[in-house]
C-alpha cells in the first residue's frame, strides 16, 4: 500500500483534494437547494393563506412533490441504483428532509475528503480508509436508528388513534373528519403520517389511495390491517367503529405481548453483549499488564490472522444469539 501512494505524483494527489473540496461545496449546495428554495416558499405560503404556524404534515407533502419534479445531477448519478428508493422510504420514516441521491453524494464526497486529506497529512492508509468509510456508515445508522424509533412510537401510539376515530365515528363524524381529528388532537409522528392522508385527499386523491400511500410509506403490519378494513368498508359497507375498536384491541394485546417477550429474553441479550465484550476486555487487559506478550498479536503475521478469525467469530456469535433471541410478534 506504501508503495502504491509513493508511485502517486504530487500534482494527482492535491487534484484529488481540489476534486473533493469541489464535490463538499457541490453537495452544500445541493443540500441548501433543496431544503429552502423561494417558489416552494411562496406555494407554502398560499397554501396555508399566509396565517398560522407552518402545518408540517403539508410542507413533507409539497417536498416531496418538489424532489419528484426535479432531476438534480446527483439524481442522475446514482438514481439508477436499486437502493436508492429503499434509502430514501428510510429517510422518510426517519422523518428527515432529504433526497436519497443527493445525501449519498455529499457522504461520498465527504468521505474522499477526508480520506485524501488524511493520506496528504501521512496517516495510516488504513486509518484514512476507515476514516471514510466511518463518514458514510454513521450518517446511515444514525438514520436507521432514529427511523426505528419512529417507527415503534408510531406502532404503541395505533391503539389509541383506533379508539379515537371509532369515538369520532360514533359521533357523527366523517372518516375525513376522523382522520382531520388525529392530525389534529395525536402527537406526532402519529399526526404527522394521518396529517399527509387529511391533506392529500384534500388536494383531490381519493381518501383509499391516500391511505394505501401512508400504509407504503409508514410499512406496518397494523397499518395495513386498519388501511385493509378502511377499503372493504368503502366498497361493501358495515360498522367502521367497530371494525377499529377490534383492530385496536388486537393490537394493544400484540403490544403487551411484545413487552412481555422483550422482558423475558433481557437476559439473553444481555449475556450476549457480556460474550461479545468479554474477550475484548480481557485482551486489552492483557496487553496493559503485559505488553510484550500481547503486542505479539500485532507485530507477527499468524497473530494478526488470529486476531481477525476471532473478531469475525465474535460478529457471528452475537448474530447468533440476536437471531436466537429476536422472537417476532
Amino acid at each position: 500500500m506504501y508503495l502504491i501512494l509513493a508511485e502517486i505524483p504530487e500534482v494527482a494527489v492535491y487534484a484529488m483534494g481540489v476534486v473533493g473540496a469541489m464535490l463538499l461545496c457541490f453537495g452544500i449546495y445541493q443540500t441548501m437547494s433543496e431544503t429552502k428554495t423561494s417558489n416552494k416558499k411562496r406555494l407554502h405560503d398560499r397554501l396555508r393563506g399566509h396565517s398560522g404556524k407552518p402545518d408540517k404534515a403539508l410542507e413533507t407533502i409539497l417536498r416531496r412533490g418538489a424532489l419528484a419534479d426535479q432531476s438534480t445531477f446527483a439524481d442522475k448519478i446514482v438514481g439508477h441504483f436499486k437502493f436508492v428508493p429503499k434509502l430514501q422510504t428510510m429517510l422518510d420514516q426517519a422523518d428527515i428532509a432529504w433526497s436519497a441521491s443527493s445525501t449519498l453524494v455529499n457522504l461520498a464526497s465527504l468521505s474522499l475528503l477526508i480520506t485524501v486529506a488524511l493520506v496528504v497529512l501521512q496517516f495510516n492508509p488504513l486509518a484514512a480508509l476507515g476514516a471514510g468509510g466511518a463518514v458514510v456508515l454513521l450518517p446511515l445508522f444514525f438514520v436507521n436508528f432514529r427511523r426505528n424509533a419512529r417507527m415503534t412510537k408510531l406502532n404503541n401510539q395505533l391503539p389509541d388513534v383506533f379508539e379515537m376515530m371509532s369515538q369520532a365515528l360514533r359521533a357523527g363524524h366523517s372518516l375525513a373528519g376522523a382522520i382531520q381529528l388525529i392530525h389534529e388532537q395525536m402527537p406526532a409522528p402519529i399526526s404527522t403520517e394521518f396529517g399527509q392522508v387529511y391533506h392529500e385527499q384534500n388536494l383531490g386523491l381519493k381518501i383509499e389511495e391516500a391511505l394505501q400511500t401512508m400504509a407504503d410509506r409508514v410499512d406496518s403490519l397494523d397499518v395495513r390491517f386498519f388501511v385493509t378494513a378502511v377499503c372493504i368498508q368503502r366498497q361493501t359497507g358495515g360498522d367502521l367503529a367497530e371494525v377499529l375498536d377490534n383492530i385496536g384491541a388486537v393490537i394493544r394485546q400484540r403490544i403487551e405481548l411484545k413487552g412481555m417477550v422483550k422482558g423475558l429474553t433481557a437476559e439473553g441479550r444481555l449475556s450476549g453483549w457480556v460474550l461479545f465484550l468479554l474477550p475484548f476486555l480481557v485482551f486489552f487487559a492483557s496487553w496493559y499488564l503485559n505488553p510484550d506478550y500481547a503486542g505479539k498479536m500485532f507485530t507477527d503475521p499468524l497473530g494478526k490472522i488470529m486476531l481477525m478469525v476471532a473478531c469475525g467469530m465474535q460478529l457471528m456469535g452475537l448474530a447468533m444469539i440476536r437471531w436466537i433471541v429476536n422472537i417476532k410478534v
